[in-house]
């Protein structure tokens, strides 16, 4: 029988996750927990059924989480280096947003239950369609809702939500022609350490039948 998944009912096993700060971790293994933790967890919720409730479960399974593995590991494109053109840049934070996306739309699909009646909160960050009366499904939405809906329900620290700020604003890049702020290869680096410090929250708040499925570092 599928477990009811609620807000409130996130597990307690103990901070599993490393709890080292990410900025005494070396940059190569930083990538190296950011891929291992996200393996772990395509690997557990793509497979959910049976533990996940039924329209959740569904949509992790239809969900590429085996793609946001392969974004992990193309991040070592990028910190190999302590200076990158500006076309690297733009690929860079398009691959960061991307897992981004994908870290938190897996926190709000596996609380979709609570996600999709939520219905002030959705509609204050445009993830609402008012013409259906139903809740935007979180795997279609850009990081900008996900972002005002983390806020509007205090999902996240603020330090997440200025990441997620960041992130999008840099790889819009992406999509103009006209001159964008790009930052730099330290800022870059950086900003993929605290996406390690946001995984590492998300894998303490999703929770699991017992210890031994906790994704570990």
């Amino acid at each position: 029988m599928a477990r009811t998944i609620s807000s409130t009912s996130i597990i307690q096993i103990g901070n599993v996750v490393s709890t080292t700060p990410v900025s005494s971790i070396p940059i190569a293994q930083v990538v190296d927990k950011i891929e291992t933790l996200n393996t772990q967890l395509a690997a557990f919720w793509s497979k959910s059924d049976g533990w996940a409730p039924t329209d959740a479960a569904g949509l992790l399974g239809k969900s590429r989480l085996d793609w946001q593995v392969s974004l992990s590991s193309t991040l070592r494109i990028w910190v190999k280096s302590s200076t990158l053109t500006p076309a690297e840049l733009i690929l860079a934070w398009a691959n960061l947003g991307s897992l981004l996306e994908g870290s938190v739309k897996l926190l709000l699909s596996v609380y979709y239950e609570n996600y999709k009646i939520d219905i002030n909160n959705l509609k204050s960050a445009n993830a609402y369609d008012h013409k259906k009366g139903v809740a935007h499904s979180p795997d279609g939405l850009t990081l900008e809702p996900l972002r005002k809906y983390c806020a509007a329900r205090q999902i996240l620290e603020t330090d997440h939500l200025t990441l997620m700020e960041l992130v999008q604003q840099r790889r819009n890049a992406i999509h103009a022609f006209k001159d964008r702020p790009i930052g730099d290869a330290a800022e870059f680096k950086n900003s993929v350490r605290r996406y390690l410090a946001l995984l590492r929250e998300i894998v303490r708040r999703l929770p699991y039948p017992d210890g031994d499925y906790v994704p570990r570092e």
